[in-house]
Parts: structure tokens; C-alpha cells; sequence
């Protein structure tokens, strides 16, 4: 079941919604200005409005711009269902709520003496009342009212200017109005010579200075400046020229143009770019140690698991190679010795490589997993040269690359 929610003007209206029709359920009606925490606490914390298939809150109390909680649970012959909560609100059509509040002033008491015509005799005549009444209504109720007007016609037309005060008894209790009958109403502050109004309303427009206010509820707000520099719709559209943005944004898409991210940024979907500059791949290179002839030495390359995806360590291939050398005795035989170069390579301590070569190259290449969550990996790799009878080797290895990247298959098959 559902509770489907309907503002109007100072009221909003609940109906239920089975998921199958049954014409023997009504419905249990409770209201609240607050959200009751506990379902089970409505029966104690909200206030049971009443039973029957729908239901209509309607007070001068349900204000636009609150929100207004509805528990809603089904009666039959079987007995009563678990509560059902729904959140709504009055209506906010501003535009609206005049055309409702002119029905209303109009049928008043007050509204009618303000607002009638006195038939005048003549063209381009004037007319000024005071009224005052009391009286009782047929309920035995008090009402009263008093007020000033001033009437004239000129070229056939009728004009109307006044005020009055009144205290009326309504179906909602007592009602005190103030209503002011005017193309103009303004006020001001005559503190120093000033004749200024610090507010004017005319032309079914207001005019002020300066405002404060607790809360706003407005289905357009549009700053000063011709374009404004700043624009917010009913439909959720904002428009600013300059936004200076403190705290969190949230949203589903847009565009941005010549953006700079100062800190870190996390990207859980998929990125596509045309361009790409940076370190989205990690690559170093190190030569190896050597004296003018030979190579000897050790490079350590330590990868932090600092990325919350899997990785892969691609070490292209490292060339390396020692030498056969010609030698001639005393008695000018011919004879040969060799220079031998070794590379050797650990992952974590534990040995991956060891390999040795004269005068035939040797290789070194991988691709090592780094998954994420699982430490640093720290990769070694030592080379050392040695010749025939201690003599002194000739050997020679390529510089060491690493590149770092984040594993994934997407985009690519093999078949």
C-alpha cells in the first residue's frame, strides 16, 4: 500500500493506494508537525484525524514551505494493519494563494464594507464614511468592525480608498483582520527630514530597501543587473555568472569547462578522455652501476600500495652480455677467455632471476600482479661481472625500466 499526498492551499489531501482493490478496507487517519521516530509511538505521539477512504487536512495552521507527516494504516473485519508514513506539504503555488485569499477577504464581513459602491448622485462626486458595528451572528457569536472610506467618481468611473479593523468568527475560531483598500500603500520614517518610504506597494508589486527575513519560500528569485548575474527557477534551474562554493555539490551531470582540481579526486565510474597528461601511468628508469668497463652494482625499486586498485609492475626487456677476449702466449699461441656478466632479481626477498651470460646476451622481462591491500613490493636487481683468471671484465647491461599501471582487461580480446 501507498499514501498519495495532494497539496492544495492550507490543506493537503491523503489517499491510500492498495495494491489490490478491496471495497470491505477503510482507513485509519493520524497526523503530525513532526516525524514520529518510533511507528510504534503514533497512537501516542501523533493525532487521529478520523476513518474513512481519504482524507483532507485543512487549517489556516498547515503553512506552506513545512512539512506535514500522514500514518495511514488499513481497518477491515480481520483487524488493522501496520502503519503506513508519507510527508507532504501544503501547496506553494505563491500566485495562487492570492487568488485564495481574495475569495476569502472579499466574503468578509469587512471586505464587503470596504468594497462596496455607494451609489453617489453625480459625476466627479466625493464621499467620505466612518463605520463602525457590532452584533452577534446567528451562532450567538461577537462580531465587530470599524473603518474609514473615501469614494469618488469621475468621468463615470468609481473609485474606492479605505481601512478598516475587524474581529470575525469563522469556521477556523476568530479571525482579526487589517485590510487596506489603496493603489498605494507605503511607509515612512520622517526622522530627519526624510521622505523616503522604506517600503511601497503598488501595481501589485512591493518595494524595499532592505529586508530580513527568517525563511523565503519563492519560485523564481532573480538578482539586480541587466543581464542579473544571478537566477534561481521554480524548475530547479540556477544561473550565476560567479559561484564561490564552500562546501559540498552533488549532481547527476553538467559540464564544466577549464576546471583545476587543487586536491585529491576519486573516480568510481568509468573516465574517458582525449587527452591525457600526467602519471595515469607510473614509469622509471635507473641506469645500472658500472666502472669504465664493467657493470656491478645494485638498483632497489620500492612500489607503495597506496591505490585502492589492482596493479601491474611491467619490466621491459633488460639486455645484458659479457665478452670473449682474444689472448696470445709467448709463443704467440692463440687463445680465448671470457668475461661473464650476471643478473640476478628478487621480489620481496624471494628470488624470481638468476641468470649469467658470457659472449651471448641474456634477457631479463615481467609483468608482476600488485594486487591492492598488500603491501609494498619492493623489487631488486643486482648485476656483477667476473673474468677468466681475475682479469679484468668487459660487460655491459641496458638501463632498467619500470612501469606501473592499473590492471584491467576492458576494451581488449584475445580470441
Amino acid at each position: 500500500a501507498s499514501i498519495e499526498l495532494t497539496p492544495g492551499y492550507f490543506q493537503i489531501t491523503a489517499v491510500p493506494r492498495l495494491a489490490v482493490y478491496d471495497p470491505t478496507v477503510q482507513f485509519e487517519f493520524w497526523f503530525s508537525e513532526k516525524r514520529v521516530a518510533d511507528i510504534r509511538q503514533v497512537e501516542t505521539s501523533a493525532r487521529y484525524l478520523g476513518t474513512a477512504l481519504y482524507w483532507i487536512a485543512a487549517s489556516i495552521n498547515i503553512k506552506p514551505g513545512h512539512d506535514y507527516y500522514f500514518y495511514v494504516r488499513s481497518v477491515n473485519t480481520v483487524g488493522k494493519s501496520a502503519f503506513v508514513e508519507a510527508v507532504g506539504r501544503a501547496s506553494d503555488d505563491a500566485e495562487g494563494y492570492l487568488d485564495f485569499f481574495k475569495g476569502h477577504i472579499t466574503e468578509s464581513h469587512l471586505g464587503k464594507e470596504l468594497l462596496e459602491k455607494v451609489d453617489l448622485t453625480e459625476d466627479n462626486a466625493s464621499r467620505l464614511d466612518e463605520f463602525s458595528k457590532e452584533w452577534k451572528d446567528a451562532s450567538d457569536k461577537w462580531n465587530a468592525m470599524w473603518g474609514v472610506k473615501i469614494e469618488q467618481t469621475e468621468d463615470g468611473k468609481h473609485y474606492v480608498a479605505g481601512l478598516g479593523l475587524s474581529m470575525e468568527d469563522t469556521e477556523e475560531g476568530k479571525l482579526s483582520q487589517f485590510l487596506v483598500a489603496a493603489n498605494r500603500i507605503a511607509f515612512i520614517d520622517p526622522a530627519n527630514g526624510n521622505e523616503t518610504p522604506m517600503f511601497v506597494a503598488q501595481g501589485n508589486q512591493i518595494f524595499m530597501n532592505d529586508v530580513f527575513l527568517k525563511r523565503l519560500t519563492a519560485p523564481t528569485i532573480t538578482s539586480g543587473g541587466n543581464p542579473p548575474a544571478f537566477s534561481l527557477t521554480s524548475d530547479g534551474k540556477l544561473t550565476a555568472k560567479n559561484a564561490d562554493i564552500s562546501g559540498s555539490v552533488n549532481a547527476n551531470a553538467g559540464t564544466l569547462n577549464n576546471v583545476t582540481i587543487n586536491e585529491n579526486c576519486q573516480i568510481k565510474g568509468k573516465l574517458s578522455a582525449n587527452q591525457i597528461e600526467g602519471d595515469i601511468v607510473k614509469t622509471v628508469s635507473k641506469s645500472f652501476p658500472r666502472t669504465s668497463t664493467y657493470a656491478s652494482g645494485t638498483i632497489t625499486v620500492r612500489i607503495s600500495d597506496d591505490q585502492k586498485f589492482d596493479r601491474q609492475v611491467m619490466i621491459p626487456p633488460v639486455l645484458f652480455r659479457g665478452g670473449k677476449h682474444e689472448n696470445f702466449n709467448s709463443n704467440n699461441q692463440q687463445s680465448y677467455w671470457y668475461s661473464t656478466c650476471r643478473l640476478r632479481v628478487t621480489r620481496n626477498g624471494q628470488e624470481i632471476f638468476n641468470q649469467y651470460t658470457t659472449d651471448a646476451q641474456g634477457v631479463f622481462s615481467s609483468v608482476i600482479d600488485m594486487p591492492a591491500g598488500q603491501g609494498t613490493l619492493t623489487l631488486t636487481f643486482t648485476v656483477s661481472s667476473s673474468g677468466a683468471n681475475n682479469w679484468t671484465p668487459t660487460t655491459s647491461i641496458s638501463d632498467l625500466l619500470v612501469v606501473v599501471m592499473k590492471k584491467s582487461t576492458a576494451g581488449i580480446s584475445i580470441s
